[in-house]
């Protein structure tokens, strides 16, 4: 997927204008982007704070890593399992 040339503080900040009452069209117009872009950064930064994606992109991070540990865990555990279970 592609990076976008926004960052997640300047699509807040885009979303901000247009609460402040700019017409979507003009403001797509002025950012240089599509409305269908527009809306779906509404669908997915709506009421969102810079501070709040800043957390958001924390806890993603730690829930991969969270992920990867257990995926290790489980898979000791099924190796183990397996040498314990043949008969010598």
């Amino acid at each position: 997927m592609r990076k976008s040339k926004f960052s997640e503080s300047q699509i807040v900040a885009i979303l901000k204008e247009s609460e402040a009452g700019v017409a979507v069209a003009e403001l797509c117009r002025k950012h240089g982007v599509s409305a269908a872009t527009y809306y779906s950064w509404k669908s997915k930064y709506a009421g969102a704070t810079v501070s709040d994606l800043t957390r958001m992109r924390e806890l993603e991070v730690e829930n991969a890593k969270l992920k990867r540990m257990y995926a290790e865990q489980a898979l000791e555990i099924a190796a183990m399992k397996d040498v314990l279970s043949r008969k010598w």
